[in-house]
């Protein structure tokens, strides 16, 4: 038993080894010289050489994972992917020093700025979503309708016309609203709505039970939601939420157009200026990446924590 663990322990390893060291040769045959790139976008002929070649390593690569656990072919193929997008900007001849001399503003500025409008954001448009679905879930006519029209109006009109109609338009008014207050009211009200649906849904997959249970012990409406149905229906609406967040996160990006220094518009900015767009833009992309991977770590936490919690 201990010869055969150690054998596949030797036999993953060794696989491994392969692995990355076909990696290193795609490296090599394939982004050490980009000019074949230029060639394929330009559909001239590509030597067939490089096509049977990269053929061959991908069966190859392909075959050897098969031989592994499946967790460590999700891991290996991730690191692989990953590697493999790293050695594909490696072809845009990127200009490392201007990125390190340049990466902490974007942080501390853009990056912050964007955490920031989107935290604000999501607040506001949990609280409107949990008032309006409510409101939709209620016997009252008039709360039905007001509830209604508000996810039809603003689940129609695309985010970037609402940022201007908050920013542009009201001045007209007589109320002029700055940049990052129209940014925010305008995530809240768009996203509120679509949430709203998220949180109506939640609350009616609840048993029709647990509310005539709650009835039947004597408390008061208000008290059965609060106590009783919203603590099982976040179990269900909290996934959603969570995507609607990072979502929330990246559209954030839109809010630039009315001069908020959020990170897409920092990026820009800086890469504008010193003819450094691809820098910037690979950076920004790469912070909302890593934004967008914390937030999911978070959003499963608190899944587990709610799961574990309504059982």
């Amino acid at each position: 038993m201990t010869y055969q663990k150690t054998y596949r322990t030797s036999t993953t390893a060794a696989i491994l080894v392969v692995l990355f060291v076909l990696i290193g040769a795609y490296y090599v045959y394939f982004f050490r010289d980009s000019a074949w790139l230029a060639t394929l976008v330009g559909a001239s002929r590509v030597p067939m050489t490089r096509w049977i070649v990269g053929i061959v390593i991908f069966a190859v690569n392909y075959m050897l994972l098969g031989r592994v656990p499946r967790t460590l072919q999700i891991v290996v193929t991730f690191v692989e992917l990953f590697l493999l997008l790293g050695l594909f900007m490696t072809t845009f001849q990127l200009s490392l020093p201007f990125i390190r001399q340049k990466i902490g503003f974007l942080i501390l500025q853009g990056a912050f700025t964007t955490l920031y409008v989107s935290a604000i954001s999501i607040v506001i448009a949990f609280c409107i979503a949990l008032v309006t679905a409510i409101a939709r879930l209620s016997s009252n006519g008039v709360a039905v309708g007001i509830a209604r029209f508000y996810t039809s109006f603003f689940r129609g009109l695309p985010l970037l016309i609402q940022i201007f109609i908050l920013y542009m338009g009201f001045p007209q008014l007589g109320f002029v609203i700055n940049p990052i207050p129209a940014g925010v009211a305008a995530l809240s009200l768009c996203y509120g709505a679509y949430m709203s649906e998220i949180f109506r849904a939640g609350i009616q997959s609840i048993p029709v039970g647990q509310w005539e249970a709650s009835r039947a012990l004597g408390l008061h409406k208000s008290k059965i939601m609060r106590l009783v149905i919203l603590p099982q229906a976040l179990k269900i609406i909290i996934p959603p939420t969570g995507n609607h967040f990072i979502a929330m996160l990246k559209d954030s990006s839109l809010v630039s157009v009315v001069g908020v220094w959020e990170l897409t518009y920092v990026a820009s900015t800086v890469g504008n200026r010193d003819f450094r767009n691809m820098e910037m833009l690979i950076t920004a992309a790469a912070i909302y990446w890593f934004m967008s991977i914390v937030l999911e770590l978070v959003q499963s936490r608190i899944e587990r924590r709610f799961s574990s919690a309504t059982r």
